[in-house]
């Protein structure tokens, strides 16, 4: 079993895929380091003062604006509110939301990624690992090996374990040494709230608590790295089933976009709940957002999304173990 590991890593690394992610991840966090260290320029240039205080006093001011409006949905509006009381919560608390620092990059990166830009980047880990072999006819040449279909597959799924949680460990080095270039590296024991919750528009402080950043930054990115894997066996999945890998990735980019749709609509449709797309965003639960559905929780989405990795991991070998290699 090592051996054939070994062997799949081998064909990861010579296809260059991990160097590609790193530079789109490179990339794009360069990207969004020089819009937020814009945005922190505009601020400093309209209130004439760096203080956290002022600015957030001022997010508050111009959310409420937003919410005097009579276009934006309810379900919107529903966020939006709960923002502005997290908001006043911090300034109450005396707690600084803004904390500059790699870190704080590293926090509000994750949590815009985890749902869209984590799964695509798995997806070109994923999405051919094993039909590009069944298109250029490789993959009989290996069953030819004295060695059982399932080992071969499970190889190759731990292989893409590896690699999608060295993925992550990319995702999360560049956000730091990029970001900490501009922004500094301070900010590791910064106070963060935990544990606000949702209870009918309202927000429910009772169990919030606080924690230093690092620990907060641990329990993101294990939830990202989750996520990552989740999507990575659903992808997976995906290869074993269809021949054609850009027809595959169609499919599961159809599933995203869908999910970020749905989660903006489906407050009425219950059973959505069930749909691994819906359960994707686990960091909103950190951060204290509203569920897409009332009654959603961390624990349930993380059951459901383990569900949906089960089951595709199971009609991965079955049908790898029953389809003919033609």
């Amino acid at each position: 079993m090592i051996s054939l590991i070994q062997n799949e890593m081998l064909k990861i690394v010579r296809r260059k895929k991990i160097v590609i992610v790193a530079l789109i991840i490179a990339v794009l966090v360069s990207l969004f380091t020089y819009a937020q260290y814009k945005e922190q320029k505009r601020l400093l240039e309209q209130f004439g003062s760096d203080d956290w205080r002022t600015t957030l006093q001022q997010q508050i001011i111009d959310i409420q604006n937003r919410l005097a409006s009579s276009r934006i949905s309810d379900e919107w509006r529903s966020q939006l509110q709960l923002r502005v009381q997290q908001q006043q919560y911090y300034l109450d608390q005396n707690i600084n939301p803004l904390e500059p620092g790699a870190p704080s990059f590293m926090r509000l990166f994750g949590e815009n990624s985890i749902n869209l830009l984590i799964p695509l980047l798995v997806m070109i880990i994923a999405a051919d690992l094993v039909s590009s072999e069944r298109s250029a006819g490789t993959i009989k040449l290996l069953l030819t090996r004295p060695v059982k279909r399932w080992k071969v597959l499970l190889s190759k799924y731990f292989a893409l374990l590896i690699t999608v949680s060295f993925v992550i460990v990319i995702f999360a080095l560049l956000s730091y040494i990029i970001s900490g270039a501009v922004f500094g590296y301070k900010g590791w024991n910064a106070p963060v709230i935990i544990g606000f919750s949702a209870e009918e528009g309202a927000l429910n402080t009772n169990a919030a608590q606080m924690i230093p950043q690092w620990h907060y930054l641990f329990m993101e990115y294990s939830l990202i790295w989750f996520v990552a894997i989740v999507i990575s066996t659903l992808m997976f999945m995906l290869s074993t089933l269809i021949k054609n890998t850009p027809t595959g990735m169609g499919v599961m980019l159809a599933a995203l976009i869908s999910g970020m749709i749905l989660s903006n609509m489906v407050t009425s449709w219950e059973s959505a709940k069930y749909l691994f797309m819906i359960n994707l965003n686990l960091t909103s639960y950190l951060s204290g957002n509203a569920p897409p559905i009332e009654g959603m929780t961390l624990g349930f989405s993380l059951i459901i999304l383990t569900v949906w990795a089960l089951i595709g991991l199971f009609i991965s070998f079955i049908t790898f173990m029953r389809q003919d290699i033609y």
